[in-house]
């Protein structure tokens, strides 16, 4: 004759069983983060929203020796007017450095009418460019000829580095939540917001361009005709390229 305790352990055993696998089973939920009533969003498009606004932009240039611009500079002080002219608003603002060693202040004298002769060569218009200075630290110190100007960027809204929850284990309820930490993803929205050459893309799409009305009439001739309309690339030696990718 079985004892009763034995019996009451036999028959707690499935019973355990069983709350052990609905545990097992409840941590594999895939729906797990989106279900743990954060206190902010779990989607980092929506916790680190990019934004437009308008910023500077901003270009040093070094003066020379002899007081030109080498090809370098040239180059970008080119794509930074053009950049202004299509996008800027407002004034471009050239500021002089200020408290220079004698020996530099001609090469700046001489910097600064050279970028005023490109920004007119390249169409910026004369009362479109203002004139200021600033005091440099150190004399000692190379000190550029600062330009900017106000453009609408994209960038994200929320400042990036801010940790408003422990890592560690202060807060067990939030340690064993499975969600992203607060600054998680900043850098890369940021990143990705950086590299966007116009802002206005993130907002909607570019309308389509002119179509190559020469070329959509012989193609359409071709189909007529029942030839394969595509370009027959080659390469050196006569090897057809597009019957060497149909083989691979």
């Amino acid at each position: 004759m079985s004892s009763p305790t034995r019996t009451l352990v036999s028959g707690t055993r499935p019973l355990l069983a069983v709350v052990l696998l609905a545990g097992l089973l409840g941590a594999c939920r895939a729906d797990r983060a989106a279900t743990t009533g954060s206190t902010y969003p779990v989607d980092l498009r929506t916790r680190h929203p990019i934004v437009l606004a308008d910023a500077d932009r901003s270009l040093d240039i070094f003066p020379t020796g002899i007081g030109h611009l080498d090809p370098r500079q040239r180059a970008d002080l080119e794509a930074f007017l053009v950049e202004y002219r299509r996008y800027g608003r407002g004034a471009l603002l050239i500021e002089v450095p200020r408290g220079v060693s004698p020996a530099l202040a001609g090469p700046v004298e001489r910097t600064g009418a050279a970028i005023r002769r490109l920004a007119a060569e390249i169409g910026v218009p004369a009362g479109g460019a203002r004139i200021g200075d600033y005091p440099v630290a150190n004399p000692g110190l190379a000190s550029p000829l600062r330009l900017s100007f106000q453009r609408m960027q994209a960038k994200v809204a929320d400042k990036c580095g801010l940790w408003p929850r422990d890592l560690g284990v202060s807060d067990l309820r939030a340690d064993w939540s499975n969600e992203p930490n607060w600054n998680f993803g900043c850098a890369t929205q940021a990143n990705f917001a950086a590299q966007v050459a116009d802002p206005v893309d993130l907002v909607r799409g570019r309308p389509e361009g002119r179509i190559d009305s020469i070329r959509r009439t012989q193609d359409i001739g071709r189909l007529r005709e029942g030839k394969d309309p595509s370009t027959q690339w080659r390469q050196d030696g006569q090897t057809n390229v597009n019957n060497a990718v149909k083989g691979d």
